[in-house]
């Protein structure tokens, strides 16, 4: 028998009449045991075994339901994946066979307290672990689609070769999909509906922490960071017809509400987690530390993150980024916001701490509108310089990219002008609507044309972001919102890779490293312009020109020639 350990069993539920932990043996048999309140906590002091199997259960009035099993918030791992089931959103029905239970995990060695290898201004390259390796065919097939798969030579030496500095990996905590997705015969792809914050998802880390722990440890080695996207706008639970399977259980106060008890939607998702309370901003810190202590991570990108900021209008002073930047172990960390979200001002870009970077959308489009002749070249000067025009005149916190997850491929960009999303079950209306793109029209053109995009990112000062797969030309079909769609719509497949396009990509990443000016976010007004044809700009040409040389500060230049489809770099 395991040898049991005395363990306390904590839970928060402040407005509970009673609350029991639930344990549960090999065959799935429960024992519940009452819990005693501690102010607005519930505790129980109980000798378990490692890898013992658990959950809640909270009574009181409505919503409180005792036939729901809870997973723990604060659990860190847990048997098995979510997996939508109607039941989860009846009430009265019990959901012990349904729900994931938590499991009491080994305690690792701690961790040596490291700064980020990651340094603003070197390249992100965003990763969908699942999709990432799942055709990979060097990787072994049992580890494909797993953090694991990260550390295999093939997909190392991938990253060396491209000079990546940090891999951003979309969500690995666990999730569960939108409750449209099943009758579709659908699952979500993309991860962005967690339900507990810090149990990492089965699927892709089956390994749990120990997993996570080794991947971050080998990346490090090999001078690569580490960076989790996070959610913490909203949760799988879903608007008041979705599932109970956490917090709503436990502490429904944890959503925010309007005046008159509707849920707010500012992530789009059906509810909001109310960052205005504080216990929300303590489950967020706790797991951050928890990436931090545990696996050794370099920092976060947080999805729709003025909603972190939101009790419920957006402030830049928010109680969350104070706590951040007053943390020993996080105050040195990358922090990435998406500083957009759906609420009303849910607009934020240029609006967060000053250590904080932020994904710059507006570079993405300006690059994208000059390309395809929109524009004239002043909008993409000012983006090549940092953004200064939203960052300020004394620093860039840009993430420069031209794609991203969410959209069309690089390739896509420029091979479509309308999205084709019909496989995603919502005839074709989900999904940017108006994404600037363009069909340069055969192969060569496409890749001349994707060349330029890249071309273009390189050359620009901050940091840069590529998704993986663009360096070699990964389509998704034209489908321009695939977080429905896993499988060989997002599975990157390696054994179709446009090498060419690749080698151009390790080029750029060479060139960029002989000129570390521009990683840089210092903005020092270093950089020279002139016209193709070598006189200077005049106040007209910025608006009509379809091309200029930017020169850096040690003379080498960058020959952006939009009538040339051509970005030529000298020096």
């Amino acid at each position: 028998m395991p040898e049991k350990t005395p363990h306390c069993f904590r839970v928060r539920s402040p407005a509970a009449g009673a609350v029991w932990l639930c344990l549960f043996d090999a065959a799935g048999a429960e024992t519940r045991y009452p819990m005693e309140r501690d102010g607005e906590t519930w505790v129980l002091d109980l000798p378990v075994p490692v890898g013992t199997r658990y959950g809640y259960r909270a009574d009181g009035a409505p919503p409180f339901d005792a036939a729901k099993l809870l997973v723990d918030p604060r659990a860190t791992e847990l048997d098995r994946p979510f997996v939508h089931d109607p039941r989860l959103g009846e009430r009265g029905v019990d959901t012990a066979a349904l729900v994931p239970k938590a499991i009491i995990a080994a305690v690792l060695p701690p961790l040596a307290p490291a700064p980020p290898v990651f340094r603003p201004g070197q390249l992100i390259y965003e990763i969908n672990v699942r999709a990432f390796t799942m055709r990979h065919p060097d990787v072994p097939a049992g580890q494909r689609g797993t953090v694991g798969a990260l550390t295999h030579p093939a997909v190392l030496a991938h990253l060396r070769k491209l000079r990546v500095g940090a891999v951003e990996l979309m969500p690995i905590v666990a999730w569960i999909d939108e409750r449209h997705l099943p009758p579709l015969a659908l699952s979500n792809a993309w991860g962005y509906n967690p339900v507990v914050p810090m149990a990492l998802d089965p699927r892709l880390c089956p390994g749990g922490m120990a997993e996570l722990r080794r991947t971050v440890a080998v990346l490090r080695a090999n001078g690569i960071g580490t960076i989790l996207d996070l959610v913490f706008n909203h949760t799988g639970e879903s608007d008041v017809e979705g599932a109970t399977l956490s917090l709503r259980g436990l502490d429904d106060r944890c959503y925010a509400r309007a005046p008159d008890g509707t849920l707010i939607n500012d992530a789009g998702t059906g509810n909001t987690l109310d960052f205005g309370y504080p216990p929300v901003r303590d489950l967020t810190l706790d797991t951050l530390r928890h990436f931090v202590a545990g696996a050794g991570v370099d920092g976060f990108r947080f999805d729709l993150a003025p909603v972190m900021a939101r009790s419920p209008g957006f402030d830049p002073h928010a109680p969350i980024f104070a706590a951040i930047a007053d943390d020993p172990l996080l105050a040195d960390h990358i922090m990435i916001a998406e500083p957009w979200d759906v609420g009303p001002g849910g607009y934020q870009l240029g609006q967060f701490p000053e250590r904080w970077l932020e994904w710059n959308d507006r570079f993405r489009d300006d690059v994208r509108r000059f390309w395809r002749g929109d524009d004239g070249a002043g909008a993409l000067a000012t983006r090549l310089a940092g953004s200064t025009d939203i960052f300020g005149h004394h620093a860039t916190r840009s993430v420069n990219f031209v794609a991203a997850h969410d959209g069309f491929t690089l390739r896509d960009v420029v091979s479509f002008v309308e999205r084709r999303n019909h496989a995603n079950g919502e005839d074709n209306q989900d999904g940017h609507r108006d994404e600037v793109s363009w069909d340069a029209g055969s192969v060569e053109a496409r890749r001349r044309d994707a060349k330029a995009l890249l071309a273009t990112l390189f050359a620009a000062r901050g940091t840069i972001m590529l998704t993986a797969g663009d360096e070699f030309g990964r389509t998704q079909g034209g489908n321009n919102n695939a977080y429905a769609q896993d499988n060989h719509i997002v599975w990157l497949d390696w054994s179709a890779r446009d090498g060419e396009l690749e080698d151009y990509v390790a080029q750029l990443a060479e060139w960029r490293a002989a000129h570390p000016e521009l990683a840089d976010p210092a903005i020092r007004h270093d950089l020279r312009w002139q016209r193709l044809d070598g006189g200077a700009m005049a106040p007209a040409d910025w608006h009509e020109a379809a091309g200029f040389v930017m020169t850096l500060p040690e003379g080498a230049g960058i020959r952006i020639d939009r009538d040339a489809r051509a970005v030529r770099f000298t020096g």
